[in-house]
């Protein structure tokens, strides 16, 4: 048996979207499999996807299974595919996407594909991460780090140069560090003119992605906290691209481009990891 799949990236956080009407037995065993970038097609994650009937505008259905073969609650760049990917289907402009983080709309914009991020919060409770208030600047593992939660964990660090930090090297303690419950992604920001670059080491990858979407946000939002910036829209650009992000009180907006890639079809035999 076999299934079509389709090829999508945003600013290089690339996924490979599946139809979630189409069987798939074990899909953590698939992305497991199809995300290796040496022996599968290579991606970030496995989009499914499912189209609602009866929405106006048009919902879909959205769950992210990592190469690890978890699933991550929120992906700001795999929604932002996922909204592609229902809107040539549907012809429309806008859409909604239900997430296990929450409903979030999207819109086809100038720029590409903007997905609404909710609402941000540096909230203990919410990160999840061990403190008996919002964590920033707090020296855990060795780096100055500002926890929030964007729909999933990040512990951000500004440093001078991202490009002068051994990510992995300085990302992997932290990443599994006590402090944070359910792990967290790690990311690094370093002011660039009109806005931040960014590297983030994601959890569930296991390593870094030319881009990722929450760590935008999350870099924004911690550049507002720490008065790097008052600004209400704010350029971030990790190694894949530029993303813009858009704040509305606490909400905040993600943009930037979409590329559906090819597609072709995939085994979906069960495969041991």
């Amino acid at each position: 048996m076999s299934v079509p799949f389709e090829k999508y990236h945003g600013t290089g956080n690339d996924f490979l979207v599946v139809d979630a009407t189409e069987p798939v037995p074990d899909r953590g065993a698939f992305a497991i499999r199809e995300c290796d970038r040496e022996t599968g097609v290579g991606a970030d994650g496995v989009l499914f996807l499912a189209l609602e009937p009866g929405f106006s505008p048009p919902r879909v259905v959205m769950t992210l299974v990592q190469p690890d073969g978890d699933t991550a609650p929120m992906c700001g760049n795999g929604a932002r595919c996922a909204a592609d990917w229902a809107m040539r289907r549907t012809d429309a402009n806008s859409v909604m996407i239900d997430t296990q983080a929450g409903t979030r709309r999207a819109d086809r914009v100038e720029d590409g594909i903007a997905v609404d991020m909710g609402r941000l919060s540096f909230d203990p409770d919410r990160v999840p991460v061990d403190a008996d208030g919002p964590v920033v600047e707090t020296e855990i593992e060795g780096l100055e780090l500002t926890a929030i939660d964007t729909g999933v964990p990040h512990a951000v660090a500004v440093v001078e140069d991202v490009d002068a930090v051994d990510l992995e090297a300085v990302a992997k303690p932290v990443r599994h560090a006590g402090s944070f419950p359910l792990g967290t992604n790690v990311t690094l920001a370093s002011p660039d003119g009109d806005g931040f670059r960014q590297r983030t080491f994601e959890r569930g990858v296991e390593g870094e992605t030319d881009s990722c979407g929450t760590g935008a946000v999350a870099v924004a939002a911690v550049a507002r906290r720490l008065g790097l910036t008052d600004a209400t829209e704010i350029a971030v650009r990790p190694p894949g691209g530029e993303l813009r992000v858009r704040f509305d009180g606490e909400a905040a907006m993600l943009s930037g481009p979409v590329v559906r890639e090819f597609g072709g079809e995939l085994p979906v035999g069960a495969v041991e990891p």
